[in-house]
């Protein structure tokens, strides 16, 4: 007993000693516990986002966030971004995205001075480094019949139904880099990805660079969207299937070395089918649409149009390709693939249009029998969008 409590007083005089005469600094402990920093993050500055919210989440401009997994908005819940805004998203592929559910919103109101950028974190950003935006809503798809919905390749979230007026928020000057991580061979992010998004969405000014898939695509719906930039892309750039029937004016489209279609056109998904009922296919507006390649002996195609797809194009500029127009198809109006029948009938037309560096303007293989004027006419009338005036600043030339 005696021997115990002399040694306790002995340690006591020595820390009293220690603490009085050492000149070492301070040990400092910090809390870098998940509820701080999350995932190991030691910078307390940094806020990490991803998870389901059932509330609505405002993004503070003093904040630095960084998306490093899912991030959606459950239905009745809005997304608020700041102008001038960046986010960036780990490098992790196809699990790491955003995406508005039905019935929710997204508020990204960026400015041509502030664009509000989405982007990779690694050193050395690439294509597919992280997923994209993925936007849902309620307005007609044809893959299904009447109110019925479809699931999302890339989170499984319903989309479509039957209010082609719904609304999903605002995009304004925003640009998604080094997006399109592929989950599978079928399940693949875009830089934008629309399912079923209806025409009161207000969506302008935006931009996909470096995209690992498709810079753009609609899956159905009927939004319209303003100012389109897609700079390589490597698949697609502008892709629209399962009855897209919206307005893409003032769209500029530029290849890199990796590359597919400037636009590849379905009427309806071919891998689920045309479930409509009563029948309808894709059928968009395409106002001042350029699409720049890397010449003629590349062998590629700018617009790609199948699977019974209409479309009513004017003033087109192709540059740089083998091939202007490639239209695919079945023989006949009752046929799964009438791509042709929409030329016939005025459903699908080009008014118009300027080829430079562009060996075959048109290839028919619709097994339908028209000529090149019953499809095209005003050939040499096109001039190009003014990319240089409206994505000045904000977007990657």
């Amino acid at each position: 007993m005696k021997t115990n409590l002399f040694l306790a007083f002995t340690i006591v005089a020595l820390l009293f000693s220690s603490c009085t005469t050492d000149d070492t600094a301070d040990i400092i402990i910090n809390d870098n516990s998940v509820t701080n920093n999350g995932n190991g993050n030691n910078n307390p500055d940094i806020e990490f986002l991803s998870g389901t919210y059932t509330t609505d989440l405002t993004l503070d401009a003093n904040t630095e966030y960084v998306l490093n997994g899912s991030l959606i908005m459950a239905t009745g819940t809005t997304l608020t971004i700041p102008a001038g805004m960046t986010i960036e998203a780990l490098a992790a592929g196809s699990n790491v995205y955003i995406a508005i559910s039905q019935g929710a919103k997204i508020i990204a109101n960026g400015t041509a001075d502030n664009p509000i950028i989405l982007t990779s974190n690694a050193s050395d950003p690439a294509a597919g480094d992280w997923g994209g935006l993925i936007i849902l809503g309620k307005a007609p798809i044809n893959s299904v019949s009447g109110s019925a919905t479809s699931t999302s390749e890339i989170a499984s979230l319903p989309y479509g139904g039957t209010d082609a007026n719904d609304d999903s928020g605002i995009i304004r000057y925003v640009r998604v880099d080094y997006s399109g991580g592929a989950a599978d061979g079928q399940s693949e992010n875009n830089g934008f990805s629309f399912y079923g998004v209806g025409n009161e969405t207000i969506v302008e000014y935006i931009q996909a660079f470096e995209g690992k898939d498709d810079g753009v695509e609609f899956f159905g719906g009927t939004v319209n969207v303003n100012f389109v930039s897609v700079v390589n892309a490597q698949d697609d750039s502008i892709d629209w299937t399962e009855g897209y029937s919206g307005t893409i004016t003032n769209a500029y489209v530029k290849h890199g070395a990796e590359h597919d279609k400037g636009v590849e056109a379905d009427g309806y998904n071919t891998d689920i089918g045309n479930n409509s009922s009563p029948l309808f296919w894709s059928k968009p507006t395409v106002n001042n649409l350029t699409i720049i390649g890397n010449g003629s002996a590349t062998g590629n195609e700018a617009i790609r149009l199948r699977a019974g797809t209409q479309g009513i194009f004017s003033n087109v500029y192709i540059e740089g390709f083998e091939e202007g127009f490639d239209l695919d198809g079945d023989a006949g109006a009752t046929s799964n693939n009438p791509t042709g029948t929409g030329v016939l009938n005025g459903d699908l037309s080009v008014t118009d249009v300027t080829f430079v560096d562009v060996i075959t303007k048109m290839k028919n293989d619709t097994g339908d029998t028209f000529t090149e004027e019953d499809f095209i006419s005003g050939d040499g009338n096109a001039t190009a969008t003014d990319y240089t005036t409206w994505g000045a600043n904000w977007t990657i030339l």
